[in-house]
This record gives C-alpha cells, sequence and structure tokens, in this order.
C-alpha cells in the first residue's frame, strides 16, 4: 500500500464472487464498479476470496499491495480472518463487511467498521413490534459467533421490556409441549439457518404469531420462503430509509437509478455497505493528503457524518460504529419495505 497521492487512488477489496458469500460478495463488486462511474476518479482491485479463510489469507497481501486503500471482505467470518494479517502488516481495513461486535472491537488502528453491531440488530424489532404484548420469544441462534451475539442482543432487548425468552440452537430440540398461547420468533445466524428455522416455524402446528429473521432482510429472502408475508427482517439499509443529501458519497437516488441501469437484480445493504465504505475511505484519504493508516485512522476518528448508507461515527479508541442504526423491514404483498 503506497501512502502519498500522485495518482488515481486504487480502492482494494478481496470479495466473495464465489463459494457461499457469493450472493452478497458479487453484489457489493457489483456496487462498487457502479459507484466507480459515478465518481470517476479511483481505481478498482478486486479479487474472489471463494468464501474461503484460507483463499483470502493467501491473496490479501497482493490485494494490498495494488491498493492504497483496502476494504475488508463481506462476512464477520471473513473479516475475522483478517484482522491479525492487518495487524501484522500495519494495514488499515474498511470494515463494511462484518458486524460481530468482537470484531468491531478489535484492532485498533486498523479496523473501521460502519456497521450497526450485531448485538444491536434486533433492538427495533422488540422495541416497535412486541412491546407492550403478553408474548414469549423464542430466540434461535446459528453456531456462529455472529447469531450468538445477535441473540444474546435479542434476550437482553426483550429482558428490557419485559417479553419472556427462550433460547434455542439452530437445529436443536423444540420444546415437545405447546407453546404459550401466543408467541414470536427472532431467527439469528446464516442465511440458509435462517431460512431453514423460519420454514420449521412455518410447518409448526402451533406457529408463530409474529416472526423476524435477519436473513428476510433481503430480497433474495422470498425466494427461498414459500410465503415470506408478514415476516420482518433486519438489514443495515434499505432505501428510503435515509435522508436523500449525504454528506458523503453519492445520493440515494443518483446511485440507485445508475444501479439500475447496470444490473437487473435489486440491491441489498451488502452492496451499499460496501461503497459506503469505498467513500469514506476515498473522503479521509482526500482529506489527509495520504493513504498513510495512523493519518486515515486520525480522519475517520474524528468524523460524525452521513453517507446514503447512514450515519457514521466510530469510537476513537476501538474503531466501533457508533452511529449507525439497523433498518427494520416487512414482506407484504410479496415485496420488501421499510416497517
Amino acid at each position: 500500500m503506497t501512502d502519498h497521492l500522485d495518482h488515481r487512488i486504487r480502492v482494494g477489496v478481496c470479495l466473495s464472487l464465489s463459494g457461499r458469500y457469493a450472493r452478497f460478495g458479487c453484489q457489493a463488486a457489483r456496487a462498487l464498479e457502479v459507484w466507480r462511474t459515478l465518481d470517476g476518479h479511483f481505481d478498482l482491485v478486486i479479487e474472489d476470496d471463494q468464501s474461503d479463510p484460507q483463499v483470502l489469507k493467501r491473496i490479501l497481501p497482493r490485494v494490498a499491495d495494488l491498493s492504497d486503500v483496502l476494504l475488508s471482505p463481506y462476512s464477520t467470518q471473513l473479516v475475522r480472518a483478517t484482522v491479525s494479517m492487518a495487524s501484522a502488516e500495519g494495514w488499515l481495513l474498511w470494515n463494511h463487511g462484518g458486524s460481530g461486535d468482537d470484531l468491531e472491537n478489535s484492532h485498533a488502528g486498523h479496523l473501521i467498521s460502519l456497521l450497526t453491531p450485531a448485538s444491536r440488530y434486533p433492538e427495533q424489532f422488540i422495541r416497535r413490534v412486541l412491546n407492550g404484548e403478553d408474548i414469549e420469544l423464542w430466540i434461535v441462534n446459528g453456531k456462529g459467533s455472529f447469531g450468538r451475539q445477535v441473540a444474546e442482543g435479542a434476550d437482553q432487548a426483550a429482558q428490557r421490556v419485559g417479553i419472556r425468552t427462550r433460547r434455542i440452537e439452530h437445529d436443536g430440540a423444540w420444546p415437545s409441549h405447546p407453546p404459550p398461547e401466543s408467541w414470536a420468533l427472532f431467527s439469528a445466524g446464516t442465511f440458509e439457518q435462517d431460512v431453514a428455522t423460519v420454514r420449521r416455524a412455518q410447518d409448526h402446528p402451533d406457529p408463530p404469531a409474529t416472526i423476524c429473521a435477519v436473513a428476510a432482510g433481503v430480497h433474495e429472502f422470498a425466494r427461498e420462503v414459500e410465503h415470506p408475508d408478514g415476516i420482518y427482517g433486519v438489514g443495515q439499509w434499505f432505501p428510503g430509509a435515509m435522508p436523500n443529501s449525504p454528506d458523503i458519497g453519492p445520493s440515494e437516488t443518483a446511485f440507485l437509478t445508475a444501479y439500475a441501469s447496470h444490473a437487473k437484480m435489486r440491491i441489498d445493504y451488502p452492496g451499499v455497505q460496501a461503497v459506503a465504505g469505498a467513500a469514506l475511505a476515498m473522503h479521509s484519504a482526500r482529506q489527509a493528503g495520504t493513504t498513510a493508516p495512523e493519518r486515515l485512522w486520525a480522519e475517520a476518528a474524528a468524523l460524525d457524518t452521513e453517507t446514503f448508507f447512514g450515519g457514521f461515527k466510530i469510537d476513537p479508541m476501538t474503531g466501533a460504529q457508533v452511529k449507525h442504526e439497523a433498518v427494520l423491514v416487512r414482506w407484504a404483498d410479496g415485496e420488501l419495505g421499510l416497517a
């Protein structure tokens, strides 16, 4: 990675163009290509990490060598695989892809996070939908740390408003006795785990009155669940959630118009958060006049701003995101919209 700006800025990123995270990695790559046509003052270096931590570790040094600023991969698992390398090599990663609480608070000086931390995902669903209901909340978490952190956040948020909870592991046994008269489900796992949990709940003899799943926050969900209507989802962004005049980067209207002309598929938050990461990195580099990690960190730590992805402000001691808010969405008539 170079330190001074005597050429067009090169933005480097490893993304999952194949493998288990490809549905979102490819979207992020398309979104970055669209933004490049809007900004016009930077070059992109994108390589396929194949959704594999070992492949990622092998190709990341080459991408870093070719880049001025370095974006993280997509998925908490893959970002976690890279942060120790970033610290050891002196890189600064703009983290648009991993929201694990432990991840966001790690490696100060080498990881700047844009995303609402995982434990805060459930807050709006519980506060706005379940608060005041005489209901029991079943919380199903996946096997990874991301799912456990989201589930723990759901448990704590429910307790704060006096809602009874029951914790269940994905693929674990569900209670054999009938559920209470009114119960709700919150599922926190990988996309595939959430889909399986929602299907299981819908097939239950006494299905839940209300369902929320992290995976329901993207359009792909409707391809996997036969009857999505009424299901809530959680996302990092959704069209119309933010004002259309951000401080940094393109407006939502300008970006979505350009994206629609470039790609037939609708965009979800994994693509938008990658663009926000690149826009913030570019802004910081231009303000600093350098891509030296310590200077970029100082510029980022001083920001209290908005992109069309949402709010941005980091804890200057850790790099964790403290301003961005997750978005609650809901399926109705086969379409995804703001709740």
